[in-house]
Parts: C-alpha cells; sequence; structure tokens
C-alpha cells in the first residue's frame, strides 16, 4: 500500500511539472478561475467540512471551524481575486542614469509546482490559505494532509478532485512514511506547516533537491499584562485565545508574564473568565477535545510533573465533570510557580494549559522572552506607549498582536510567517503571491544606448566615457 501511494505521488507530480511546462504563465482569467473553484468547495461543503473535522476531534464545533477555518480562508480566496490584477502587473523600476534610456521591469513569474504539507490543528485553514495564494501565483499544487485528521484528509481528497484536474491540484493522503517521501521531491517550493522538530527534518529534505521552503512554525509564544492594562479586558482576550480549538493553536498563547505579586489575582480572573467560556466541558459542543491520545498523554505529562515539583496548578473544571476516561477532554489547567526546566516551560504547551510567571521589571520581561527560542506570536496587553514600543522593538517575533489575541494572523494584508525557530518565509495576501513567484528582473536596453563605446577596442572615447560615470553615478 505505502509503495503504491509512493507510485501515485510520482505520477501526480510528474503530471504536474508538465501540465505547467504547457502553460508556464497562466492569465489572469485562468488563474482566478482556480481562485473561484476554490471558493466554490468551501462555500458548497461547508457541512461536511465540519463535520469530518469534528469526526477526527471526537468533539470540535462547527462555528469554531466555521469561524476559524472556513471564514479565513473564504476572505482569503475574495482578497486575492480582487487584488489578483494588480500583483500580476509586470512593474516599473526605476533605471539608474548611466543605463537611460534603457528601461527596468520586474515580472512575478509563476514558480511551478508547490508542494504544502498541512498539519491537524486547523487542518483545512493551513491546507487551503496557502493553497490560495500557490493558485493566485499560476502554480500547480500538490497537497499532503496530515495523518491525525484522516477523515478530513479523506474529504479534502475528493473534494479537491471534484473542483480540480488532477494536474492543477491534487491531495496525498498517507502516513508519516509517505509524507517523507513527499518532502523529498524536487518541488519548485515547498511550504510546512507544523512542529519546529520536523520543520528541520523538512527543511534538510528540501535541502537535497534546492528546493526553496517556507516553515510555519511554533514556538513558546509569550503574551504579557503591563501594569498600564485594562486587566478585565486582557484576561478575557487571553482565556479566549489559550482555549480556542483547546490551546491547539500555532499562535495561542503558550505563556503569561504578569506584574510581580499579581499571579495569584490574575489567576483567578483567568479562572472566572475561562469558566464563563465554557461552564460544561465534558458534554459542552462549543469545547474541542484534544487530537489524539497521544497528545492527551503529552498533556497529562506535563500538568503531572508541574504538580509533582510543587508548582501551583489550578484546574479549571465549573462542573467538577470527570473528563479523559470516555473521551480526549482535557479541563483547562493554569499553572503558577513553575521551575524553568519543567517540560512545559521549555517546549510548546500546545493545549490549554496556560503557566503563569511573574515578572519585576519591564527589562526582566524582555530578557525573558529573548532568553528563549523566537516565538511565532507576541502579545501585549497594556496602556503605556513608551513601553509598547520598547516591547516591539527590543523582543523578536514572528507577528504581534496587541491588546488582543491573534489578530495579525487574519490580516490578509500583512504577511505571516514565523523568524528562527519558529520559521522562515511568509504569506498570506499578496505575500502569498510573491512567495510563490520568481520576481524575475527584466532590463529593456534602448536603441540609443552608448554602451557599445565601453567596448573594445579601447582608446580615448573609453576613457572618457568612463570619467563620466565615475562622475554621474
Amino acid at each position: 500500500m505505502l509503495q503504491t501511494r509512493r507510485n501515485s505521488l510520482g505520477v501526480k507530480f510528474e503530471a504536474q511539472c508538465r501540465a505547467f511546462e504547457k502553460e508556464p504563465f497562466p492569465g489572469l482569467a485562468v488563474r482566478k478561475d482556480r481562485l473561484k473553484r476554490l471558493l466554490a468547495l468551501t462555500e458548497k461543503h461547508e457541512v461536511e467540512i465540519c463535520t469530518a473535522i469534528d469526526s477526527d476531534f471526537t468533539g470540535r464545533a462547527a462555528q469554531e471551524t466555521r469561524l476559524a477555518e472556513l471564514f479565513v480562508v473564504r476572505a482569503g480566496i475574495k482578497h486575492a481575486i480582487r487584488h489578483l490584477r494588480g500583483w500580476m502587473r509586470e512593474r516599473r523600476v526605476a533605471t539608474s542614469l548611466p543605463f537611460l534610456p534603457g528601461r527596468n521591469r520586474l515580472l512575478p513569474q509563476p514558480l511551478g509546482v508547490i508542494g504544502i504539507v498541512s498539519p491537524w490543528n486547523y487542518p483545512f485553514q493551513l491546507a487551503i490559505a496557502p493553497a490560495t495564494a500557490a493558485l493566485a501565483a499560476g502554480n500547480r499544487v500538490l497537497l499532503k494532509p496530515s495523518e491525525l485528521t484522516p477523515n478530513f484528509s479523506d474529504l479534502l481528497a475528493r473534494l479537491v478532485e471534484e473542483h480540480f484536474s488532477s494536474d492543477e491540484m491534487s491531495v496525498v493522503v498517507g502516513d508519516a512514511e509517505v509524507g517523507k517521501t513527499f518532502v523529498s521531491m524536487p518541488f519548485d517550493h515547498l511550504l510546512f506547516t507544523g512542529s519546529t522538530a520536523v520543520g528541520r527534518q523538512v527543511a534538510l529534505a528540501a535541502a537535497a533537491n534546492l528546493t526553496p521552503v517556507t516553515l510555519e512554525l511554533g514556538g513558546k509564544s509569550p503574551a504579557i499584562f503591563d501594569a498600564s492594562c485594562d486587566l478585565d479586558a486582557a484576561v478575557a482576550s487571553v482565556a479566549y485565545g489559550k482555549l480556542l480549538n483547546a490551546g491547539q493553536t500555532c499562535i495561542a498563547p503558550d505563556y503569561l508574564m504578569v506584574p510581580q505579586g499579581q499571579g495569584a489575582a490574575i489567576a483567578a480572573k483567568l479562572a472566572a473568565a475561562m469558566a464563563r467560556l465554557y461552564p460544561r466541558l465534558g458534554d459542552n459542543r462549543d469545547y474541542t477535545a484534544i487530537v489524539s491520545d497521544r497528545h492527551h498523554r503529552r498533556l497529562s505529562d506535563m500538568i503531572a510533573e508541574a504538580r509533582e515539583s510543587g508548582a501551583d496548578v489550578t484546574e479549571v473544571n465549573p462542573a467538577n465533570e470527570k473528563l479523559g476516561v470516555s473521551d480526549r477532554k482535557m479541563a483547562p489547567v493554569l499553572v503558577r510557580n513553575a521551575g524553568e526546566s519543567l517540560r512545559l516551560m521549555r517546549e510548546e504547551i500546545f493545549g490549554p494549559v496556560l503557566p503563569i510567571i511573574e515578572y519585576g521589571t519591564v527589562d526582566e520581561a524582555i530578557d525573558h522572552v529573548n532568553r528563549g527560542e523566537r516565538p511565532l506570536a507576541f502579545y501585549w496587553f497594556g496602556k503605556d506607549g513608551a513601553i509598547r514600543q520598547r516591547m516591539k522593538r527590543e523582543t523578536v517575533a514572528g507577528g504581534v498582536t496587541v491588546n488582543d489575541c491573534m489578530m495579525h494572523l487574519v490580516q490578509e494584508r500583512q504577511p505571516f510567517g514565523g523568524v528562527g525557530e519558529s520559521g522562515m518565509g511568509a504569506y498570506h495576501g499578496e505575500w502569498g503571491f510573491r512567495t510563490f513567484s520568481k520576481e524575475k528582473p527584466i532590463f529593456v536596453q534602448s536603441r540609443l544606448s552608448a554602451g557599445v563605446l565601453l567596448r573594445p577596442p579601447y582608446g580615448r572615447t573609453f576613457e572618457w566615457l568612463f570619467r563620466l560615470l565615475n562622475l554621474i553615478t
């Protein structure tokens, strides 16, 4: 079976390569048609998509999928359709004086066949959003969704097959071994969304083919409450941002930093805010389950280690339900006074567990963030403009939202991507179009060019012109 899937992958890849050779620069109408078919896929099959994802998680609200996945994808596709003509336009670039009256131009050219490896946590959004950018840029697309969401992956393969020819866009399903074969293919660009550890392996595999990569990874994204913040609004924002998809979000706040002496009071406010969002957990359709037994055990082990170490662990279980026996639901957990050697302080948590760290000065908060690996997201809450400027300028992160959580992700006019350990490259909106294009520089020579006078045989004319060039540059 594995060999059959590998053979199928090779056949699909070659078919897309041949198709791109025949149509290396699809026109505006062709690209818009592909985007409109992609939009139709999201609109006509909403119920099926929500149902498949709910089944894979054994509990995820359709409203959450509609908002965090379908809405975000549709907004991106519509934005691309509206702006595609301008993105495709050959742009004028200024020409330096010595080369006038020649002209400089930049032509965004499709790369070819794009490989996209998408994760399980937002399986629709993180597959189709990059595909939107790749199709807008005039490329062919091969998608490898996660094996941890098999119902959705099979559905996506069927829906793509219904709306696209296989040499335009196609889906390859399979396990981690198929994934390894996939990232080893000589794509013209490869986008991977997932963990930093796997991202390193993907980068190594792509390097063998000199395949350029965009890596959307994760990391420990901090949220910081300044003393000047609107505390109630900040608490409500972090509670929602942390528990959306039960914390299984790459840009979820991984840990919270609060002013010295306020940890206990803020933890109590957070527990109350979480209880308002989810007054029940086990039979609450609004609260998402953990995606797999393995991930549930990993989170449970982190919490157990924190308890055993003497950290203050608070489980937010308003209805006092017994969870994790017949389901994979996990109650939100707040952890204070956790030692830095604990797993939940070193590893990306990716679940409904929130460490709370107290800090004394702004310098201490900045230093704590900068001692760690560079995060995908950074959240600061406060009204003090001077401190906000310091936080923005003196920390490094993939993206920042001030006085809220996760909002930078859904800005189609802004790039989204990581930095350092949290990834490389960016997409969304025009930045996605650029990622999957080669901005080809073109120089158009004029018949009036004096360049021929600089060719051999050299003599006085050359020396005179050369002195003139040095004077005007």
